[in-house]
Order: structure tokens, then sequence, then C-alpha cells
């Protein structure tokens, strides 16, 4: 069984579900977040899990926030954060070189 297929299982979805991939890894409605730097905002989550990836890789914390549920297709108002005072670090590390 495949990555996909176990998170699937957990989450109770199918693999042909619209329930979009790595919606699990966004933070919905939760103000523990609120006080992190937000390094930029996107409207889906595909590119967001992408630029979040990219951080974590590196060895920075970054999270993946959400005032409100994502539409069906995964789009919405996405943040990604890090811890406060990290923000321009979290930048610069994104930055093409």
């Amino acid at each position: 069984m495949g990555f996909r297929d176990r998170i699937s299982k957990a989450l109770g979805t199918s693999g042909s579900s619209l329930r979009p991939d790595g919606l699990g890894e966004l933070i919905v409605g939760d103000a523990a977040y609120d006080d992190w730097d937000i390094v930029a905002d996107y409207p889906e989550l595909e590119t967001a899990r992408a630029f979040c990836q990219a951080l974590t890789d590196r060895g920075m914390e970054a999270v993946l926030t959400s005032d409100w549920p994502l539409d069906e297709w995964g789009r919405g108002d996405i943040s990604l954060r890090v811890p406060a005072g990290r923000g321009i670090e979290a930048e610069e590390m994104l930055e093409p070189e």
C-alpha cells in the first residue's frame, strides 16, 4: 500500500475523492499560530505545500494555516507561517539562487 493509499485510508477517503492531497497538513482556525510570521499567502494547497516543504527540507519549522476550510479543490486563503522572528530568514531560503 502506497503513502497516498495509507493516508486516504486513515482519513476515510478514497484516492478518487475530491479531497485535495495534503489537506491533513493544513491547520484551520487555530489561534496558536497567530503570532507566527507569515512568509507568503497562496490561493491553493498544492503550491502552498511545495513552498512549505522547501522550508522544512532546509530544517525550518513551517506550517500552513487558514482561517476557513478550503473548497473541495483545495483553494482558499492559505498562509505559510514560520515561528515569530524567522520570517526574513524563511523568505531568503525561498529566494532563487
